[in-house]
């Protein structure tokens, strides 16, 4: 099984530096634009291997590029962010590439800026990833050096910069607007679109902002070509995925496996299945902000294409599993008050209505909801679905609420019935009898 992205990369090791990354190939993939590889030309092939965006959306790579204006007549300059913000709860796979091969986000940057045309980019970094803002700002200490950066390249006249800027910290900086308001010095909140930032973006140019992971799969697309990358997969979209599960596993972690794996074999046979004592009663497939995916959906394909809009979506990828001994209502809600404290406040559902939600689940939890209470949930759950809100912020936030009205009723009802959470009272007879 390949695993181009985290072939090389040991989680308990050193990343490869420069003299190591060159050994295993890193930056080869430079060397086809002198061999005359026009910008459209890498367009091309990266349309041709079927490249998603691996931020959770899942929009093809190349159709986001190709409403970036090209040619002499093009504004400029036009700019390549990552968005290394990684703060979608129970996600961390960017952080595995960041910390593992640090020379793979900037050689892959310098193939986004060729592709495009764009002759800066930034790495909007989350600020507490300290570890990989110190390997990441020595890599690109080490590319300026050795002329991948800061000078044209070999055989043309295209010559990239990059900088790394350590956000202030805010889930709002996901949505790529309101990451470039932050990196322009304002407040992080989401722009009107359009104009769309492929036309106008940081500071009124053309950019594209890319997730991490979608930007890694770059040298692999150029130095094998389209048809390897889609054969890597089971699906139709091209490429393997960094898939990763937290919770009550026997073996929680991450795994580069091909796309379209499904959500049955990651649980039961790459974390080893749930713990003893522990049975599965559901999972996010995708970070905090996916819907819940239950024993009826654990054999769909784990991609962009096959997860049906009615059952939810894949997200980022990286599962949070949930177990019978966990309350359902308490795990909806220490996420909704995460999402309550992250809105950025600049739309009225989002900014009044999920503290609503998390105080709501509050009067669950203890014991003082009523029939009226869970009326007011699904209300809200529906006033803050796609198509109310100023950007997908509040949406995602209520998507794990939405499926667990619908998978777990039974679970609020008995909060009502009993006037109390049952699985705080199970614990307290536990530590009684212990």
């Amino acid at each position: 099984m390949e695993r181009p992205l985290t072939q090389y990369i040991h989680p308990d090791g050193p990343p490869r530096w420069l003299p190591e990354y060159l050994k295993g190939g890193g930056y080869r993939s430079l060397q086809t634009f002198a061999a005359g590889m026009a910008p459209q030309d890498l367009q091309r092939l990266v349309a041709e291997a079927g490249l998603r965006g691996r931020g959770g959306a899942g929009f093809p790579t190349a159709n986001k590029w190709s409403f970036v204006p090209m040619g002499s007549d093009a504004p400029k300059p036009k700019y390549i962010v990552a968005n290394a913000d990684e703060m979608e709860p129970g996600t961390f796979k960017d952080r595995v590439l960041l910390e593992g091969e640090p020379h793979g986000l900037v050689e892959s940057m310098i193939i986004a800026g060729y592709a495009l045309e764009a002759e800066v980019g930034f790495i909007f970094l989350r600020g507490e990833y300290h570890r990989s803002a110190e390997r990441l700002t020595q890599a690109i200490a080490e590319a300026y050096v050795e002329g991948y950066l800061g000078k044209p390249l070999p055989g043309t006249e295209f010559r990239f910069d990059l900088h790394l800027h350590a956000s202030a910290g805010r889930y709002i900086c996901g949505e790529e607007t309101a990451l470039l308001n932050a990196l322009e010095g304002k407040r992080a909140i989401p722009r009107a679109k359009p104009p769309f930032p492929q036309t106008v973006g940081l500071w009124g140019q053309p950019t594209i902002v890319q997730n991490v992971e979608t930007l890694y799969n770059l040298p692999h697309i150029v130095n094998h070509g389209s048809a390897w990358y889609r054969g890597l997969s089971r699906s139709k979209d091209g490429g393997t995925k960094i898939y990763g599960i937290s919770g009550r596993v026997t073996h929680p972690g991450w795994w580069e496996l091909p796309f379209g794996t499904t959500a049955r074999e990651l649980l039961e046979q790459h974390a080893g299945g749930m713990v003893n004592g522990a049975s599965f009663r559901g999972l996010l497939p995708g970070g905090a902000s996916t819907a819940f995916l239950t024993e009826q959906q654990l054999d769909l394909a784990m991609d962009y294409s096959s997860i049906p809009p009615e059952v939810g979506r894949l997200g980022t990828g990286t599962m949070i599993v949930l177990d019978d001994q966990t309350c359902p209502v308490g795990f909806v809600l220490n996420l909704e008050k995460f999402f309550a404290r992250e809105s950025c406040g600049w739309c009225t559902p989002c900014r009044e209505g999920l503290p609503w939600v998390a105080r709501i689940l509050e009067s669950f939890e203890e014991g003082r909801a009523t029939h009226d209470d869970l009326a007011l949930l699904e209300m809200h759950a529906k006033f803050l679905a796609p198509g109310h809100t100023f950007c997908a912020l509040a949406p995602g936030a209520t998507a794990p609420l939405q499926s667990a009205l619908k998978y777990f009723r039974d679970d609020f009802m008995q909060h009502i019935s009993s006037g109390s959470c049952p699985w705080s009272r199970k614990q307290k007879r536990e530590r009684v009898l212990v």
